[in-house]
């Protein structure tokens, strides 16, 4: 089986080396911008060698993951003497292979791996890999080596054109990072009546929770609730005039949430139309 070598050791790249070396495939080398985190995750691989310097990682892998921050990857690329028939691939959703061009230029077959997932507060990151969705990209190559990567790692593997990089990437900060940003919102205005950030999350998980789950049973719309599915008018001005008292700042951002809403209730089974439109000016103004 060919080595794999991994440039980069973030939580990204700790948790594919760890996933892939359980699955047999053999870790030759790590190198990383912190030497720290480097032997910390050659310590749990025990066919992986501390490397000095990313071009010692390349020397000795037959495929090399560049694990590194997205901004980091093109430089770290072009600094790099390849081998022609090795593999290159880095794991940024939002960018396409044209960060790989030098590699390309050496002879190198060239991929993207992203997985679509949140590894940075996970216990068990390796247990995080399977049944999640990877988005690939790469040359004829390349595709099937990752695809058989996913396949052993127990995921499932949808294929990216360049143009689709960064509207999947969007998707990926809406549901993920923003779903964060509006729990942060939330648990906020608990403070404003005495309930401390750590009480509210505990309260509101369940929720959020529920909500996920119906998401996942029923669709989006089919999961929407709540005052604006309804074309309950006197609830989202009460909401408004609070949070003009409250928190003014979050005003833009729920009105434009609500607007956003409103077309979801539209496609729902029998709306109120009459309220929704009523609504939708409420939320213009």
């Amino acid at each position: 089986m060919q080595s794999i070598g991994f440039i980069g050791a973030g939580t990204v790249g700790s948790a594919l080396a760890l996933g892939l070396s359980e699955k047999g495939y053999p870790i030759s080398g790590i190198a990383s911008r912190t030497r720290l985190s480097a032997e910390k995750l050659c310590r749990k691989i025990p066919s992986a060698k501390f490397c000095n310097s990313p071009q010692a990682v390349v020397d000795t892998a037959d495929i090399v993951f560049i694990t590194a921050p997205d901004d980091t990857i093109a430089e770290i690329c072009r600094s790099l003497h390849w081998h022609s028939n090795q593999y290159v691939i880095h794991c940024s959703g939002a960018y396409s292979l044209e960060l790989l061009q030098t590699a390309q230029g050496f002879g190198a077959y060239t991929g993207v791996l992203h997985p679509l997932q949140s590894f940075s507060l996970q216990a068990d990151p390796v247990k995080n890999l399977e049944g999640i969705t990877y988005a690939l990209e790469g040359d004829d190559q390349t595709l099937p080596l990752l695809k058989d990567m996913v396949k052993v790692l127990g995921g499932e593997w949808i294929v990216l054109k360049p143009s689709d990089k960064v509207a999947y990437h969007v998707a990926a900060v809406l549901a993920s990072n923003y779903l964060v940003t509006l729990i942060k919102m939330a648990t906020g205005l608990w403070q404003s009546f005495g309930i401390p950030e750590d009480k509210a999350v505990k309260a509101l998980m369940p929720l959020v929770r529920g909500t996920l789950s119906n998401i996942e049973k029923a669709g989006a719309t089919n999961a929407l609730s709540g005052p604006v599915a309804r074309g309950d008018c006197g609830t989202v001005s009460k909401h408004l005039a609070a949070l003009e008292n409250i928190a003014p700042e979050l005003i833009p951002a729920y009105k434009e949430l609500g607007r956003q809403t409103v077309k979801i209730a539209l496609e729902k089974e029998k709306p109120n139309i009459i309220g929704i439109e009523k609504l939708s000016w409420i939320l213009a103004n």
